[in-house]
């Protein structure tokens, strides 16, 4: 194990991508979505190694956090710090910020999220390590993932200049960030050979992380700083629970990472990386038949079939499919979803709909 090193889970969001699998209660991140373990609790196994247990922190809600302390009870309670209210990544990585720098001035933070796969934990591991050399360099680390296809659901980073090479892993400048693009701007950086997708996964010295959000987001800074003023007192959650809706929600990659100083990128090749935060990247994540389908659950039957994903949760009823392709069919008993592959990401929508018209279905 590391000394100063620590590992923070970003476990809050709520994975309406995912809906209607996803609900409230059981938010994407306690699912067995890929494999017989939760998507959180793979998340803190691969750590193993490197992490004791008391050296990962998980940011969550408190409505979940009992179900994730439930999955992980190895982890220690008061690692587990709740928000509020959801304000976005930003506002996590600074919660976690203060609450590392409390205990330990030299942290350095892996921020890490509860809903990525990979194929490679070996890899994964190296690259944890070879991040932490590089930040105590100072460098704000950022892993990205070589790309496979044009995406338009992943930022991507622009590899620069090399800068270092550590535990035989090279680093290199990180140029521009560059949100979600469409289609056409995603083929012209896949064949520019020098983009990578942006995984979400940082690594960095806290202090270093706490100076640009000084420097670049003044108003969470200072929320930041009243709680961190607190901390060590019995009125810190008042404290919390005061500022926290008066943060603006931001994520870290728009508000800090996107105009940060000194950022560089450590290319993570061969991780076999996926963000499982839609049904459409079940596609990725999960092996399919030779008709390229894939079905989660029992009771279903398909003819003339290709390219289709079925979930079946407690649903008692037979699914039969004929005669189509590229189809996402959940079954959750209490509701149906049928809608095309490639239209996976329109769920959200549905979601809001629900939330505007306050029905039992999230």
């Amino acid at each position: 194990m590391i000394t100063n090193y620590y590992a923070v889970i970003m476990a809050g969001g709520g994975g309406t991508r995912l809906w209607p699998l996803s609900r409230k209660d059981s938010p994407k991140q306690v699912l067995p979505l890929v494999g017989e373990r939760s998507l959180f609790q793979a998340a803190v196994d691969r750590l193993d190694g490197i992490f004791e247990p008391g050296q990962i922190y998980v940011v969550t809600v408190a409505e979940q956090a009992k179900a994730l302390q439930a999955q992980c009870p190895q982890i220690p309670t008061e690692n587990y710090l709740l928000e509020p209210m959801p304000r976005g990544t930003a506002s996590v990585v600074g919660l976690a910020a203060i609450a590392l720098r409390h205990r330990d001035p030299q942290a350095v933070m892996a921020a890490l999220t509860a809903d990525h796969v990979f194929q490679n934990e070996g890899r994964f591991r190296e690259l944890l390590l070879s991040a932490f050399d590089s930040a105590r360099q100072g460098h704000l680390v950022t892993l990205g993932i070589t790309p496979t296809f044009p995406s338009t659901g992943y930022g991507y980073i622009q590899q620069g200049e090399w800068v270092e090479s550590q535990r035989g892993l090279d680093v290199y400048h990180a140029l521009r960030f560059v949100e979600k693009p469409d289609e056409r701007r995603a083929r012209q950086m896949l064949e520019s050979g020098d983009h990578a997708w942006n995984s979400g996964m940082f690594v960095w010295e806290v202090g270093r992380i706490l100076a640009e959000f000084e420097r670049q987001m003044p108003g969470l800074a200072s929320k930041l700083s009243e709680i961190s003023k607190a901390w060590d007192q019995p009125q810190r959650e008042s404290v919390i629970q005061q500022n926290w809706p008066k943060i603006q929600p931001e994520t870290i990659d728009y508000g800090i990472m996107e105009n940060a100083r000194d950022v560089v990128v450590i290319p993570a090749e061969g991780l076999g990386w996926n963000d499982v935060g839609s049904w459409e990247a079940l596609f990725e994540a999960l092996p399919a038949d030779e008709e390229g389908n894939i079905v989660l659950g029992d009771g279903y039957i398909p003819v003339d079939t290709r390219g289709v994903l079925v979930y079946k949760k407690s649903s008692p009823r037979l699914i039969v499919t004929i005669g189509v392709e590229d189809l996402v069919v959940v079954d959750t008993g209490d509701v149906l979803l049928i809608c095309k592959k490639d239209q996976a990401q329109k769920v959200r929508q549905v979601v809001k709909r629900l939330e505007d018209s306050g029905t039992d279905y999230l």
